[in-house]
């Protein structure tokens, strides 16, 4: 059995995150540490109810990943590989026990904040939602389904992340709260330069994705990372790939120029709100779908299907 190289491991920790078992990690979310200074929210508080400072981000595959996105702000040099077949799997239970334990010791200092809203701090020591996504592909992980059903047990909702590329996993899936697919191209051509596939039939993968996804009946929704010169183009491209999952809402977000991407990329490619806006527009006119909300402060758009 593979072990998880230290090196990798010290590098994660570096860039805070927890790491727990043998291939999950935690990490507190921007909003969430907002929130609980009653600074602000998640957008997914505005959108879809989600309370920010009660959400737990995490993966269940942090060390793999079957795409190195140019935009992605997460590090390739913790990538330990395309698949978690030679490692030992952790049982969902397990892995949901320690990352409640895990954020609830990254946000203890905060109860000594004088700027903390101490009711906000006490609530967030048990999550209500839990992010599946993170680093790495959650979708790799075995048993994504078992993890799902024991964060409803504890009622808790889940919101699913994936970049589509494990079409095999979404067969049997047991369906999330939302489940969030990442089209960040309109083609085969433009997808192979921005995400950088790792795996040969990565277009049709994506397209297998979608087409099982049509049958769904939760919440879908197609997540458009916004570069610009990069995929703002073609927005009829993007039309296609959304008719064939059968999207409930689009999400048109901004590209932003954090972590390593700024390694990648200039910070000319992230758009304003106004250059998201209008792309959203035109997405809108090519699949019908209306618009919804906005927030100015992370840049993304919400529009849905009429």
């Amino acid at each position: 059995m593979m072990e998880i190289p230290e090196e990798i491991k010290k590098i994660m920790r570096k860039q805070h995150y927890k790491l727990v078992g043998e291939h999950s990690a935690v990490k507190l979310c921007h909003w969430l540490r907002k929130s609980i200074r009653d600074e602000g929210f998640c957008y997914k508080q505005k959108f879809y109810g989600i309370e920010s400072h009660r959400c737990l981000q995490m993966s269940p595959a942090a060390f793999f990943c079957t795409n190195r996105c140019v935009m992605c702000w997460r590090s390739f040099r913790t990538t330990a590989g395309l698949d978690m077949s030679n490692i030992k799997i952790d049982p969902p239970e397990k892995i949901l026990d320690w990352c409640i334990k895990a954020q609830r010791e990254l946000i203890s200092g905060f109860g000594g904040f004088s700027g903390t809203n101490r009711k906000k701090w006490r609530e967030a020591h048990n999550p209500t939602n839990i992010a599946i996504s993170l680093v790495g592909e959650p979708t790799l992980y075995p048993r994504l389904s078992e993890l799902i059903e024991e964060a409803g047990r504890r009622g808790m909702s889940t919101f699913l992340v994936s970049n589509g590329q494990v079409p095999e996993r979404f067969l049997d899936l047991t369906e999330p709260t939302n489940l969030y697919i990442s089209l960040d191209a309109p083609d085969k051509e433009t997808y192979k330069k921005v995400d950088c596939p790792q795996l040969p039939d990565f277009w049709e993968r994506l397209n297998r994705t979608l087409e099982v996804l049509n049958s769904f009946s939760c919440r879908k929704v197609a997540r458009l990372t916004l570069i610009k010169g990069w995929n703002d183009r073609k927005p009829e491209g993007y039309a296609k790939l959304i008719e064939k999952g059968g999207f409930d809402f689009i999400e048109v977000k901004a590209y932003m120029h954090i972590g390593e991407s700024r390694k990648r990329l200039p910070r000319e490619a992230m758009p304003s709100h106004e250059y998201v806006r209008e792309f959203a527009e035109k997405i809108s006119e090519e699949t019908g779908y209306a618009y919804r909300d906005e927030q100015r402060e992370s840049r993304v758009v919400l529009l849905v299907r009429d």
